[in-house]
């Protein structure tokens, strides 16, 4: 069987991370989206996702194919289901297609489909931005239980404060030096070759991927994951890195999502809470306004690529794009379109050939390539943000 993970109807509502890559590959919990679908299905998959994301993101079609949603998180109950359609079935939640399968060539029409109904109390859903980390706790608990099951943590090393250490998980060639490690209130996951030096304090559930760090005296609160080769220090809580990025020294992080290859500065600080206590929104692209969250506590969404400087503070709810450069005194406004450059005075377009040359060497010191693909998706969201840098 092929199975083929496909975008839907939420991805103009989890950007700006959706602009450099489809729902799948959002990282919520310890893996992204994709990875947990693979690891249960037992199989590769490819994308149905926006065009000009499509040569990096390929899509292939079998002569039997089985589509799924790539906003739900897999649980081994729906796989089961998933893994026993026939051809014309669909299961739906609600009114929203988890999963389906069809033949090569076909158009679907679910009115002459079979729907099963999935009513199970498993579900979770990655539909709108602040989803990532607000049910990022969550995750990390299925995924801890998914890759740890049947496997031998490394011992936990001597000088290491524990509570509940059956609850953490230590893999390969992880350091762990002179820290407190709380996982009474969730499981704690060190990925392989990471580090976490003296000092730090760590409460779970929590998610440290591989080849990545937190530095000295880190302080993490709950629900928190750091993706692959990653450098944190100071304060963070509820948040997620998806990867290749950091935010290397003191300052608080909260309730907030970073794309990959961003650098937050040095005592840079986000607001996770009005002065007011009133409900935070956040900059819907779809409608071009701010859209109600329901939540009291969202801090910054900050897209690939983007960096501010030393004592950057930005404000309850503030959305940043793709390959935004920011600096300077005050609190820049609560949203900045992809390519912007400056800060509280004023913003000017950020050149993607100067933004390119950035991107090339932040890169390359994760030897990593800057791709003509990559360039080429990059050029097409400049080129689709540009209105925003206008107004």
């Amino acid at each position: 069987m092929n199975y083929i993970l496909f975008d839907g109807n939420v991805r103009n509502q989890l950007l700006p991370f959706t602009f450099t890559r489809p729902v799948a590959d959002i990282r919520v919990g310890i893996l992204t989206i994709r990875e947990k679908w693979e690891f249960f299905l037992g199989f590769t998959t490819t994308s149905v996702t926006e065009d000009y994301l499509s040569e990096k993101y390929p899509f292939l079609e079998l002569e039997k194919n089985i589509l799924i949603n790539a906003s739900f998180l897999p649980s081994e109950n729906l796989v089961n289901i998933i893994k026993g359609l026939e051809e014309n079935q669909a299961i739906f939640f609600d009114d929203e297609p988890i999963a389906f399968y069809t033949k090569e060539g076909q158009e679907v029409d679910f009115e002459t489909f079979d729907i099963i109904q999935y009513e199970h109390k498993d579900v979770l859903r990655i539909e709108y931005s602040w989803d990532i980390f607000s049910k990022n706790g969550e995750a990390i608990i299925r995924d801890f239980e998914m890759i740890t099951k049947g496997r031998d943590s490394q011992p936990i090393p001597k000088g290491i404060w524990t509570k509940k250490p059956e609850n953490i998980f230590i893999e390969e060639g992880a350091t762990v030096e002179f820290c407190t490690l709380n996982a009474s209130e969730g499981p704690i996951y060190i990925g392989k070759d990471a580090e976490i030096m003296e000092g730090s304090m760590v409460r779970g559930p929590f998610a440290l991927c591989e080849n990545s760090t937190l530095k000295m005296g880190t302080k993490i609160y709950s629900n928190t994951t750091i993706g692959p080769q990653s450098k944190v220090g100071g304060e963070v809580n509820n948040s997620v890195i998806f990867g290749y990025s950091n935010k290397g020294h003191d300052g608080f992080l909260g309730n907030s999502v970073v794309g990959e290859w961003c650098n937050l500065g040095a005592d840079t600080n986000n607001s996770n809470l009005k002065n007011n206590y009133a409900e935070v929104r956040l900059w819907d692209y779809e409608t071009e306004g701010f859209a109600r969250t329901g939540l009291q506590f969202c801090g910054l969404m900050i897209g690939d690529h983007s960096k501010c400087g030393i004592n950057t503070m930005f404000n309850t709810g503030t959305v940043v794009g793709v390959s935004a450069n920011i600096f300077g005194s005050g609190f820049p406004r609560n949203f900045i379109p992809s390519f912007s450059w400056g800060g509280s005075g004023g913003f000017t377009t950020y050149k993607t050939d100067k933004a390119f040359e950035v991107a090339k060497v932040v890169m390359g010191r994760r030897n990593i390539e800057f791709s003509e693909m990559d360039a080429k998706i990059l050029e097409h969201v400049f080129e689709e943000t540009a209105k925003w840098r206008k107004t």
